[in-house]
């Protein structure tokens, strides 16, 4: 009876087994693919960059040529069928949630959509106002900025799901807890957006913290914390920044003193209005869960983010599934947000191009500037503030400059706030992030303030 008892248990054993191991493998290879593709730096073209980067950048190569006419016709359409869906509100679209999100838009963002179709067509004829679509406004937006997003919006709309449906966040989630918890107060889970900005792009770190928050993995303050703090500039960029400077052999201190200064802006600005304002609440407004993090007895922190892993991992019952959420994802991306970053960004290179803005508010850091003795004050005090055009800008007005320092100094704050129009702050307002262009130029400020005198010291011992 006794040897009949196991051989009747045996197959129920077996096939426990084997779903576990088909669990675990669902677990494994997506993930692995994910890491693969989003986090693993390679060389390609005499440059470090990701997979991700590199199918984008063949992309680019591929539709050379017809991009620029290709997104031409993506923001046009946007403008138009948005006008027609908003005013006619035709059932096909009202009727289907993912349509209705995409195609009617608050009256805000209608008109924001109209501008932009307004701008791409100005600077793909040259037509109109030269200062809409010169090289510095709207050119730079269209011709070197919407191409280079558009091939990322692409693959990473479609790989994101790899990274967010098989299990390896909620086994980041556990490993990184007892260190994003206590210094930073967010989830450990957070620790993937940043490695995805910092070895891949900002724009990457943006779109997975927009997902996640979308499916209530991060709250209100949570999603703001990260996208404004967490999507670091990649160490590609910058080392493009500091080559436009002329100063690539000081890149060793300069990237450690952009990754300090990050780090202690990190602990600092969420600590501080507008950020420590957000409400630990998800999107559609119930309250936190506070016990999401615990590790339950008996239970090691490896062995419990496995378990939470393969759990995930097991929910997936589809790939067909997958691919559509993915496809989804691209759609927004390239049709939804497009538009935005080319309006905001190009307002913003107007104003920093034809206007005493930046110089004007850059006045207050001319005095900052002084104090810890930087050359050419009042010079890069402009510069500072202009960054929250685009980044690149104050690097550009920083090769005028004859102080080896002050260039150090401009290159290293410029990559270090993080916030600017032309692509990082467009990408937040144009997600579900619940963060307004007020909230971004005061988080711009603070991480100006903090992370100035820290990269000056820096400076200071090198110059």
């Amino acid at each position: 009876m006794k040897d009949n008892n196991v051989c009747a248990e045996s197959p129920q054993n077996a096939n426990q087994t084997s779903s576990g191991n088909k669990s675990l493998l669902r677990f494994l290879l997506p993930s692995l693919i994910g890491l693969f593709l989003f986090m693993t730096p390679m060389s390609y073209e005499g440059q470090m960059t990701i997979p991700v980067a590199i199918l984008a950048k063949s992309l680019l190569a591929l539709l050379d040529g017809y991009l620029l006419n290709i997104i031409t016709v993506i923001i046009t359409f946007m403008a138009l069928a948005s006008t027609l869906a908003v005013l006619l509100k035709p059932a096909f679209i009202t009727e289907r949630a993912f349509l209705k999100e995409l195609f009617i838009p608050t009256p805000l963002w209608l008109i924001v959509r109209i501008v932009s179709c307004a701008f791409t067509i100005a600077t793909i004829f040259q037509v109109g106002p030269e200062y809409i679509w010169n090289a510095n406004t709207g050119g730079l937006v269209l011709n070197d900025l919407l191409p280079t997003l558009f091939a990322v919006f692409i693959f990473a709309g479609l790989l994101l799901p790899l990274l967010l449906n098989f299990g390896l966040l909620e086994l980041c989630g556990a490993l990184c807890t007892k260190i994003m918890r206590p210094i930073f107060n967010l989830p450990g889970r957070s620790a993937v957006d940043c490695i995805a900005s910092w070895l891949g792009d900002g724009s990457v770190g943006i779109l997975l913290t927009d997902k996640q928050y979308q499916e209530k993995f991060y709250t209100q303050r949570e999603a703001a914390v990260i996208g404004t703090t967490f999507s670091a500039v990649s160490i590609t960029f910058s080392l493009v920044v500091i080559a436009q400077v002329n100063l690539e052999q000081y890149f060793l201190p300069y990237y450690l003193a952009i990754t300090l200064s990050g780090i202690v802006a990190a602990i600092i600005v969420p600590k501080l209005p507008p950020l420590c304002w957000k409400k630990d609440i998800y999107i559609d407004g119930t309250p936190k869960k506070h016990d999401l993090e615990s590790i339950p007895t008996g239970h090691t922190v490896f062995s419990w983010g496995i378990d939470q892993a393969v759990d995930r991992a097991s929910k997936v019952t589809s790939y067909r599934t997958v691919f559509i959420e993915g496809l989804k994802n691209a759609t927004h991306m390239v049709f939804g947000i497009l538009p935005v970053v080319m309006a905001i960004g190009t307002v913003g290179l107007l104003i920093a191009e034809y206007t005493s803005v930046f110089a004007v508010l850059g006045k207050p850091f001319m005095y900052y500037l002084d104090f810890m003795n930087v050359p050419e004050a009042a010079l890069a005090s402009e510069s500072l503030v202009v960054g929250f055009a685009d980044m690149f800008v104050p690097s550009i007005l920083a090769t005028s400059m004859e102080s080896d320092m002050t260039r150090f100094i401009i290159a290293g704050v410029s990559v270090s706030q993080l916030i600017y129009m032309s692509e990082v702050g467009a990408l937040l307002l144009g997600s579900k992030i619940p963060v307004n262009i007020v909230d971004l130029f005061i988080i711009f400020v603070l991480r100006t303030i903090i992370t100035l005198p820290i990269i000056t010291g820096v400076a200071h011992l090198i110059f």
